[in-house]
C-alpha cells in the first residue's frame, strides 16, 4: 500500500496541476461553464453568476496549490481533506451534468482536452477513489523538503498563479486551444469532406386506432390501417454525425448573412462583443479611434454580438463607432474570443492577428 499511496499521491497532484494550469491559461472560458451551471435551467443558482469569473479563478488556482501542495507534502492532513471536498463537488457537477444533459462540456481541461459528460465522471470518480486511498494511508505521505523551503514553494506557486491569471484576464490566454486560434482558415473549417458521417434519426409515428394508441417507425408507416388518425411524430437523433470545427458562424444584418462575403476580403477586422451590456466601457470608447485608423489603412471594420437591436443602436450612439454590428450566436462569439471587446484581423478567412482591445496599438494594420 505504501507504493500505490505514492503512485496516487503522484497521480492526483500532477492532474490536478495540469488542470488548474490549463483552465488558468483561460479563467474566462471556465467562468462561462461556471455561468452553465448556475443559470435557471440547470442548479438555478442565478445570484452566483455576477461572482463566476471570481469563483473561476480561486477554484482554478486552489488546484494548482493543492496538487503542489500534496506533491511536497505541505500540511497533508488539511492538503487531502480539501482535496476530497473539491473532488466531492466536482463528481456532483459531472455527475448531473452526464445524467441530466445539461452541460455537455465540464471544462475540466478547458478546451484543451475536451471530455463527455460520461467521461468527466468517470475520470472524478477514478481520482475520488485514488484520494480516499491517499486519506486511508495518509501515514506512508512524507514531506519532500524542510518546512521553510515548502513554504517558500507555495508562496512562489501562489505568485505565480496570481501574476498568471491577471496577465491572461487583461491580454489573452497563452495557448488558444479554440477553433479560432491564429492562422485558422475559417472557410476551410467550416466545409465538411465528402463522405463524412451525418446525423442519422428515427422517426416514430404515433396514430389512434380504435381508440388505442399505436406508434410506428418511418420503416413500417406501410402497415398504418386506413382511417388511423395521426396523433404526433418524435424524433429521436441517433447518431450526431460529423461536425466541422467551425459551426454556427453568421454576420447577420436585416435578416440577410454577410459572412461569405466577408471572408472574401483581404482586409477585414471584426470588433467582437458577445454582449454589449457586459461589454467593457473603457474598450468600448477606445474601438472609436481603433476603428477609424483601421478603416484609413483600408480595412472593412464590422462588429459582431449576439445583443439586441435596441442595446447595439445605443451603443452605437454612445460611443460613436464607425461601424455597424452584425449579430450572431452568443456562444460562437464567446468561443472566437475572451475580451470583451477583442480585436480579429482576417485576410480572405485567415485569421491573422487576435488581440484583446487593451493590446489595440499591437494590431498591425497595413
Amino acid at each position: 500500500m505504501k507504493a500505490i499511496t505514492q503512485l496516487s499521491r503522484i497521480f492526483v497532484g500532477v492532474l490536478f496541476i495540469i488542470s488548474g494550469l490549463v483552465k488558468l491559461n483561460d479563467p474566462t472560458g471556465f467562468s462561462f461553464k461556471l455561468e452553465e451551471y448556475f443559470s435557471e435551467s440547470v442548479l438555478d443558482i442565478p445570484f452566483l453568476l455576477p461572482y463566476a469569473l471570481a469563483l473561476a479563478i480561486m477554484l482554478v488556482i486552489a488546484e494548482v496549490l493543492l496538487g503542489v501542495a500534496l506533491l511536497i507534502g505541505f500540511m497533508k492532513k488539511l492538503t487531502i481533506w480539501l482535496l476530497f471536498v473539491m473532488i466531492v463537488f466536482f463528481t456532483f457537477l459531472t455527475f448531473y451534468s452526464a445524467y441530466f444533459n445539461k452541460v455537455t462540456d465540464c471544462g475540466c481541461f478547458g478546451d484543451a482536452v475536451p471530455l463527455t459528460p460520461w467521461g468527466s465522471f468517470t475520470k472524478d470518480i477514478i481520482l475520488l477513489v485514488l484520494i480516499l486511498i491517499l486519506i486511508k494511508f495518509k501515514k506512508h505521505i512524507h514531506p519532500l523538503f524542510s518546512s521553510k523551503a515548502r513554504n517558500i514553494i507555495m508562496l512562489v506557486t501562489f505568485i505565480l498563479c496570481w501574476f498568471m491569471g491577471y496577465w491572461v484576464l487583461n491580454h489573452l490566454p497563452l495557448k488558444d486551444f479554440r477553433a479560432y486560434k491564429l492562422n485558422t482558415d475559417i472557410k476551410k473549417g467550416m466545409e465538411i469532406p465528402e463522405g463524412a458521417p451525418k446525423a442519422e434519426y428515427q422517426m416514430t409515428f404515433y396514430y389512434n386506432i380504435n381508440g388505442k394508441e399505436e406508434k410506428f417507425t418511418d420503416k413500417e408507416l406501410g402497415n398504418i390501417p386506413e382511417g388511423a388518425e395521426f396523433i404526433r411524430r418524435e424524433d429521436v437523433q441517433l447518431t450526431e454525425g460529423y461536425q466541422p470545427p467551425i459551426h454556427d458562424l453568421v454576420m447577420e444584418l436585416d435578416g440577410e448573412n454577410y459572412l461569405p462575403a466577408m471572408l472574401e476580403e483581404t482586409k477585414v477586422v471584426w470588433i467582437i462583443s458577445y454582449d454589449l451590456e457586459r461589454a467593457d466601457k473603457d474598450g468600448l470608447a477606445a474601438m472609436k479611434d481603433f476603428a477609424n485608423q483601421a478603416i484609413v489603412n483600408g480595412y472593412t471594420v464590422a462588429g459582431l454580438t449576439a445583443s439586441n437591436n435596441e442595446v447595439i443602436n445605443d451603443v452605437l450612439t454612445t460611443y460613436e463607432l464607425p461601424f455597424s454590428y452584425y449579430t450572431c450566436d452568443a456562444t460562437t462569439l464567446k468561443t472566437i474570443e475572451r475580451a470583451n471587446p477583442s480585436i480579429v484581423v482576417l485576410n480572405k478567412g485567415v485569421i491573422t492577428q487576435k488581440k484583446h482591445w487593451k493590446d489595440r496599438n499591437q494590431v498591425i494594420l497595413k
